[in-house]
């Protein structure tokens, strides 16, 4: 349904999937790691026939819409049912803790949630308040538990396709909503709005040239925006995506495999994974498979120079880019890596120039004025890309722009400085974010967290980097001795996403504070070279 004439302008991105099903509805859309495969005639009809059992659960344009289901070819054809009724997606961590994703579901109010059998059991035993919103996704070949028969159910393979209303496009409606860690300890609903995610669509498609022949990677979760280029940028194309599931998406001898045998063209992911690919590949007494690889994207952390040079030893023919942006924005500037990295440099490379999409400059920390040629600073971003809200928090939004030149930047909390030749050069973070296997950390919520465990006095959280590992430790003042590091660390399982569990638990008599009574997070920092783990 609402198909759109090949090669008009995209007035939402639902138009991409449109647009390619018009003019190559038999290619191979996706594949997943049950080699459930979909072609793109197949993956419109499936999102159709979910846009009817959400029209049914009484969904309408504008409302939002949780999924909660691991990554398969179902699950994108469920974030296209969710767009070709106008509402947005909020896409939830299967991996994580039924808690997070209670909190999150709460946080925007979602209409609806849909979500695998397996997932709903859980969902349902900790959270029961949600049982009228479940929708199950599910083929009819794999048997259902019988006590979740009553629950709304959507084959997407099957044959039957009912109506659902038409909602005309609209630029600035809600997409989706990704939700980041948040230092008020409530996880912060970046909003994105079809505009917003147009802009780096057609950036990134005119700048990779992407093509109906690639076999692109998906290996980033759908909740992590890295997701957004392997989704749509693929899909304009009417390339074949190829998604990674959690079970080898941090196994290095898997992907390698995985890489090879699906002739993968195109591989998006942060430099952590990279970095274990490179390792991997110095440790085998024989040269690496050949690979089709010719695209080499990587974003969310720092890559060290030292993997990344021994990568493009391994894997010498694809192109290399290094990108950069916030959730916020998207990739906002971006560095194409040269074919020879001198020997000589030790520092990581830069992030680069603005893309066309944007522009960037650099203000003084405390005046937020623009600081001179040179000179160190705060990142901040403006451009058609950059999102207007938080989900529900205008004021933590609020405190992130800046008003300059009569226009509205984003203050990315990044410190940089700009170089003629290479473009800005990552410095690192203003505030108490830190970046982990590409995921973006609030310490302040994983300290929140922990100072609701009825034993807990007092804790702090810092973090040390050391030779491009992220550590993170917990300082502990107990009321009892009974409290266990076990405990502790079980407690955070349950309220915080797998990446944001700390490293070590380490106990104090008392935290350490300045002289105006705030915690002394450099005292800390400084303790923790002093630790073992």
């Amino acid at each position: 349904m609402g198909q759109q004439l090949i090669n008009s302008q995209p007035t939402d991105i639902i138009y991409y999937l449109n647009n390619t099903v018009a003019q190559f509805p038999n290619a191979l859309a996706v594949v997943d790691s049950n080699e459930l495969s979909l072609t793109y005639q197949e993956l419109s009809n499936a999102a159709d026939r979910i846009a009817t059992s959400l029209h049914q659960h009484h969904v309408v344009s504008g409302d939002r819409v949780g999924i909660l289901m691991h990554k398969t070819s179902l699950t994108l054809a469920s974030i296209f049912g969710v767009l070709r009724l106008g509402a947005a997606y909020v896409p939830v961590d299967a991996e994580s803790t039924t808690t997070r994703a209670a909190t999150i579901f709460n946080n925007c109010s979602v209409q609806a949630i849909l979500t695998t059998s397996e997932l709903a059991k859980t969902l349902i035993a900790s959270e029961p308040q949600f049982k009228s919103r479940i929708i199950i996704i599910q083929e009819k070949r794999i048997n259902q538990s019988n006590d979740l028969l009553d629950y709304p159910t959507v084959d997407p393979t099957q044959d039957d396709i009912d109506a659902y209303p038409h909602y005309p496009s609209e630029l600035n409606r809600l997409a989706y909503i990704l939700y980041t860690s948040g230092s008020t300890g409530v996880p912060k609903g970046v909003e994105i709005t079809h505009a917003n995610a147009i802009s780096f669509i057609e950036w990134a498609s005119s700048t990779f040239a992407i093509t109906k022949h690639d076999h692109v990677s998906s290996h980033a979760p759908f909740h992590f925006d890295l997701s957004i280029f392997d989704i749509y940028v693929a899909i304009k194309h009417g390339a074949c995506i190829h998604l990674i599931d959690s079970d080898i998406a941090a196994s290095p001898r898997h992907l390698a495999a995985f890489i090879s045998n699906r002739e993968i063209t195109v591989w998006y992911s942060a430099p952590a994974i990279l970095g274990m690919l490179a390792e991997h590949f110095q440790r085998l007494s024989t040269p690496p498979s050949q690979n089709k690889l010719r695209l080499v994207l990587f974003a969310g952390e720092v890559f060290p120079i030292s993997k990344l040079r021994l990568l493009m030893h391994h894997w010498p023919a694809p192109s290399y880019y290094n990108l950069y942006g916030p959730t916020e924005t998207n990739v906002c500037t971006f560095y194409p890596v040269p074919s020879n990295i001198p020997e000589s440099r030790i520092n990581p490379l830069p992030i680069g120039f603005p893309c066309k999409h944007c522009e960037a400059i650099i203000i003084d920390e405390q005046e937020h004025r623009i600081v001179p040629h040179g000179e160190t600073g705060l990142l901040c971003i403006t451009g058609p890309s950059v999102t207007d809200n938080y989900w529900n928090s205008p004021e933590q939004m609020a405190a992130k722009v800046v008003w300059l030149e009569g226009k509205r930047w984003y203050n990315t909390g990044d410190r940089v400085r700009f170089s003629d030749k290479e473009g800005f050069i990552f410095l690192g973070r203003n505030d108490r974010m830190i970046k982990r296997l590409g995921y973006r950390i609030e310490l302040d919520e994983i300290e929140k967290i922990l100072t609701t465990h009825p034993d807990l006095m007092e804790c702090a959280v810092v973090s040390q980097t050391i030779h491009s590992n992220t550590r993170i430790y917990a300082f502990i003042v107990a009321k009892t001795a009974q409290v266990s590091s076990l405990n502790l660390y079980q407690y955070c399982h349950n309220h915080l996403a797998r990446y944001m569990l700390p490293d070590l638990f380490h106990y104090l008599d008392s935290i350490p504070r300045t002289s105006t009574g705030k915690t002394d997070y450099k005292k800390l920092e400084v303790l923790c070279s002093t630790i073992d783990l």
